[in-house]
């Protein structure tokens, strides 16, 4: 249990296996989730991964060594995780890495109702109870179960949309040998949307690129098909299928922030006058949408439990992040890439363009896009470039640094897990952008 610390993460566990994530390890986590998140059942789902199986069958003998039912979903996607817990009222596991490399394994956890398990809301009571090995004696051995959820899910994901409105489009759909190939096939079964599938084999080796759709490198298989075969557009998802990028017909990559914006204004002017969350690196294109539209925005913190709480909270329709996460109330609060899509796809439907014509009045600003630089002190850099840019916006210590000039702004936030500041800037044009970019790059150097 010695690497029980650092595999802890702010959002859910991840960690090298063996050296760090085991089977012991694997059944420990299920006995203390089974504690701590309080359910009659847990609901327990896997992705591709040569060790997932193992490691999510030692969890299952953990969680009901306390007593607790285990309903086995088998190889699923994240958001079917989470559409289960929403559906059946249990607790939900994910064995998945997501988008790290095959030697990791990880595993993300919700309460009842797809209701997300952060550091602060469970994890680090799980991560404590191990170590402590505090496991009460549980009556009788919970039972084991098995439940196939995919049909049931693609309808709920369908519902989303207006199926009728859909056109005969051509896309390519990139899953990385991830688990879009097992849940894509059965959302698009009899849709007049024609799918050219790359990388649809389940494996987790990632033979072809790692299913990292957010890094540029790994979407050159889905520009390159697009603009040669001439489809309407390319998604692309990561390893456990919850998060989604696109590219246009010219091969273009999408901001997942135009996204957001885009399906903002669908669901408004659907659902008139509704709340809409944003996370603060979004692009200041997706507040301006929602109030034009109509809606009311919100800011928020980055990260899934922030999110979903302030969801819960305000009753928002709908939320965004800059990561290519997307969150919907009437999807139990959780993000899923496929119900995005399916919104994204009925928009150029109706819209009866290309999509870069679509997006065209949502391309306002110049963005930096994420960059990661190493830094020993992360809260004392923050303050020095607060200090610099002291006399040209405002500060905001909300979640890292934001500051607003007059036609940019940028943030600078600490990485949870590594001594990384993560920076984005944007502005009215690339070069004001590459300025405040290239200054506060600077003055990141120790």
């Amino acid at each position: 249990m010695e690497h029980l610390a650092r595999i802890v993460k702010a959002y859910d566990v991840r960690g090298l296996v063996p050296d760090e994530l085991n089977d012991e390890i694997a059944e420990s986590l299920g006995r203390a989730a089974a504690v701590e998140l309080r359910g009659s059942a847990m609901i327990v789902g896997r992705d591709m991964r040569r060790s997932s199986e193992p490691l999510a069958a030692a969890f299952m003998r953990g969680v009901r060594a306390q007593g607790v039912d285990t309903i086995d979903i088998g190889l699923a996607s994240t958001d079917l995780v989470y559409y289960g817990s929403g559906k059946l009222g249990h607790p939900g596991a994910m064995w998945t890495a997501s988008h790290n490399p095959s030697q990791y394994n990880g595993l993300k956890l919700c309460r009842a109702g797809a209701e997300g398990v952060s550091l602060e809301s469970g994890l680090a009571e799980i991560r404590d109870r191990i170590l402590r090995h505090d496991f009460p004696l549980a009556e009788a051995e919970g039972a084991s179960h098995q439940d196939n959820l995919i049909d049931d899910y693609a309808k709920h994901v369908r519902s989303f949309v207006d199926l009728g409105a859909l056109q005969p489009l051509s896309i390519v759909i990139d899953a990385g040998n991830g688990m879009a190939g097992l849940v894509v096939p059965p959302v698009f079964e009899g849709l007049p949307i024609r799918i050219d599938p790359l990388y649809f084999e389940l494996d987790g080796t990632f033979p072809n690129h790692p299913a990292d759709p957010i890094n540029p490198a790994n979407l050159v298989d889905l520009q390159r098909r697009v603009v040669g075969t001439r489809a309407d557009l390319g998604i692309a998802f990561d390893g456990d299928a919850d998060r989604m990028f696109c590219v246009d017909e010219q091969g273009r990559i999408v901001s997942p922030s135009l996204v957001a914006a885009l399906i903002s204004k669908t669901l408004l002017e659907r659902f008139p006058g509704e709340t809409i969350l944003y996370n603060l690196i979004c692009s200041h294109i997706v507040p301006e949408t929602i109030e034009a539209t109509g809606g009311h925005a919100i800011r928020t913190r980055v990260g899934h439990s922030f999110i979903k709480g302030v969801m819960k909270e305000t009753g928002a329709i709908f939320a965004g992040e800059h990561s290519g996460h997307y969150y919907f109330r009437d999807n139990f609060r959780a993000d899923s890439g496929l119900i995005a899509a399916l919104i994204l796809l009925e928009a150029l439907s109706e819209a009866r363009g290309t999509l870069s014509q679509l997006l065209t009045p949502y391309d306002r600003y110049v963005q930096s896009g994420e960059i990661n630089t190493e830094v020993s002190d992360q809260r004392g850099t923050m303050e020095r470039v607060a200090e610099a840019f002291a006399s040209e916006g405002d500060a905001d210590w909300a979640d890292g640094l934001t500051l607003n000039g007059d036609s940019w702004w940028f943030n600078l936030r600490p990485s949870n897990t590594e001594p990384v500041l993560r920076l984005n800037v944007e502005a009215d044009d690339e070069a004001t952008m590459a300025h405040v970019r290239d200054r506060v790059l600077a003055l990141l150097q120790d």
